[in-house]
């Protein structure tokens, strides 16, 4: 009995090392194949939570490489996010940090203002977008500026094309518009499954949310 244990522990191994074999092949030969460097277009967008918080990584990984960085809020301005405490580090030298948004349109209700404030912001993105010394940009929930219709998406696919061939752009928010999604690199769509607030009634947290 403990003989044939043994060799059907040894099969398993077996097999697995093979497939293992068969997977490591695969992938080595996707990574030999991908060649080619260029600067990238990347959404986040979706309903579920961490769509902010991936980009932020992404930021957090530019910073430590040593490239320069801009942020760029179009919604969420009125908070002071513990981010932006803990990026604090690397302003202004290496990294610029424009929260410009009045906050969400339930909490500003005025339409013509908030707008005018997109437009503003989009106008600051596109000075670092064009600038080839930002390696990464991030424009922060512009997706629901353009969901709303404060900005128009021709005008942001325009300045996207504008961009340095070697530099990213980082664009975030719930409802991403079809002509974005298919012009962009690298698209995530977060879903939501469960939320403590909606179903639990729990509040925001520190640390958590903001």
């Amino acid at each position: 009995m403990e003989t044939n244990t043994q060799t059907e522990q040894q099969l398993t191994a077996d097999r697995y090392r093979r497939k293992m074999e068969r997977r490591k092949q695969v992938q080595d030969e996707r990574v030999a194949a991908a060649s080619q460097e260029k600067g990238l277009i990347v959404v986040n967008t979706g309903n579920g939570k961490g769509k902010t918080t991936a980009a932020l990584g992404m930021v957090m990984r530019s910073l430590g490489h040593g490239y320069r960085v801009a942020i760029v809020q179009f919604i969420k301005g009125a908070w002071e996010p513990a981010e932006k405490q803990v990026f604090s580090h690397w302003v202004p030298h290496q990294l610029e940090f424009h929260a410009l948004g009045e906050g969400f349109t339930w909490e500003t209700q005025d339409r013509e203002r908030d707008i005018q404030i997109a437009q503003q912001a989009w106008q600051k993105a596109l000075d670092f977008i064009r600038n080839p010394e930002f390696k990464l940009v991030l424009l922060d929930e512009i997706n629901v500026a353009l969901k709303l219709g404060y900005l128009s998406i021709e005008s942001v696919l325009a300045g996207l094309e504008q961009k340095p061939a070697m530099s990213h752009v980082i664009l975030t928010g719930r409802g991403a518009p079809a002509p974005l999604i298919a012009r962009a690199d690298l698209v995530t769509e977060m879903t939501l499954i469960k939320h403590p607030f909606r179903e639990q009634g729990v509040k925001a947290q520190p640390g958590i949310e903001f």
